[in-house]
């Protein structure tokens, strides 16, 4: 193959990274089952996944995707204002917005599209009026943030659950400017939870529209595993949320949860949902099963709490440096992206996977490896982790 002339910069970029230890590749990986997989050759314990309740596996799950698959074939086919929405979406639907407390939910092929649609959606009804204006926490996620510097509406980036802040700005908002406030309610690479009390308090003086990814926090916090809204009894507080199927419920897609009008308004407004194919039904049908094993089998989630719980005090016991928070995202913060990679490599040796995480993903700085707990995880699985961070050389920036 003849060279292109944008071949030159393109190496010296990838060479910059590997020199900089910010250089990303794939790896295989095969899936054995909820806790394990396998990578070129060798079965290592899997503490990087997102699938918090072990539903990925679940038989129920499994057998629901395979009866759908069967019956109504492996893809949706076109965009769901086309002929791609078919009984599965409008069940699953119904399904979600009765175990959001809302009064609707539309789905989207990926969380990624559906903060893009929650944005889009919002930024459409600010303009019916004099103007709109975001305000987000500085750590939500990526999907938030391209898609609120995307919108081309003003918005202004708030330290991490800075309220004080976000009240000063409020406080000097025109009035006729509506006011749209951004956070995710348990933060991806943090395990930290925003202050939704906090930030009720706020809405009740200064009226502004609450947006609330709750990705991470489905099937982890609530009452039957709906959110951390319905946690904290904010669920009507917030205008609308985003869940995700790919995490505690094992699937793939999202949803956006909201009022009747708020969801008519974004399948008449957001590209993200316009201009998407709508996913199989029969992932739907996986992700309704999903739901269903979450509300029958409640002892996941507190087995998910317990060892949530154990781990940290634990791993705090030996002297890593996390933030404070109560989900099963564990965080350990290195001083650079050179000591997270051998620690990740050393989990490795041991036969666990834990993910290093570096910039641009997080701040430079505050590079970590990043643990995640299954409700699967056996006691042996998790005293091997311990065993394993003990050994650990260096435990703090």
């Amino acid at each position: 193959m003849s060279c292109s002339p944008w071949d030159s910069p393109i190496e010296s970029e990838l060479n910059r990274l590997k020199d900089t230890h910010l250089f990303r590749e794939r790896r295989v990986s095969r899936p054995i089952d909820a806790t394990h997989i396998e990578r070129n050759g060798r079965v290592l314990i899997n503490f990087a996944s997102n699938s918090y309740l072990g539903l990925t596996h679940h038989p129920r799950v499994i057998a629901a995707a395979t009866e759908a698959l069967q019956r109504e074939g492996a893809g949706s086919g076109a965009a769901p204002l086309i002929s791609g929405y078919s009984p599965a979406h409008a069940e699953l639907e119904k399904t979600i917005a009765k175990w959001k407390g809302t009064e609707a939910a539309v789905i989207l092929p990926s969380g990624y599209q559906a903060n893009f649609a929650l944005i889009q959606t919002a930024t459409a009804i600010g303009r019916l009026g004099k103007g709109v204006r975001f305000l987000i926490d500085k750590l939500s996620h990526a999907s938030l943030i391209d898609a609120v510097q995307q919108s081309g509406a003003p918005y202004r980036v708030i330290p991490h659950n800075g309220l004080s802040k976000l009240q000063r700005l409020l406080e000097d908002a025109p009035a006729d400017q509506l006011q749209i406030v951004v956070t995710e309610s348990v933060f991806s690479m943090d395990g930290d939870a925003a202050d939704l009390n906090g930030l009720v308090r706020l809405n009740a003086e200064f009226q502004f529209m609450l947006l609330l990814d709750e990705a991470h926090a489905t099937g982890v916090f609530g009452p039957s595993g709906n959110g951390l809204a319905a946690e904290c009894g904010a669920t009507g507080d917030v205008d609308a949320s985003v869940i995700t199927f790919s995490k505690s419920l094992g699937t793939a897609g999202a949803a956006v949860c909201g009022s009747d009008l708020f969801c008519q308004m974004l399948v008449n407004h957001a590209r993200a949902y316009l201009f998407s194919t709508s996913p199989p039904p029969a992932t739907m049908a996986a992700t309704q099963a999903s739901i269903d094993v979450i509300q029958a089998e409640p002892q996941r989630i507190a087995r998910l709490k317990l060892i949530t719980q154990q781990m940290r005090e634990a791993i705090g016991q030996m002297g890593f440096t996390m933030p404070d928070g109560e989900a099963p995202i564990i965080p350990l913060i290195f001083a650079t992206e050179e000591a997270a990679l051998a620690a990740a490599r050393q989990l490795d040796e041991n036969g666990l996977l834990a993910v290093a995480i570096r910039p641009p993903t997080v701040p430079r700085g505050s590079s970590r490896l990043r643990i995640t707990l299954c409700c699967e995880h056996s006691d042996s699985d998790l005293q091997r982790l311990c065993e394993c961070l003990r050994k650990f050389p260096i435990k703090n920036p």
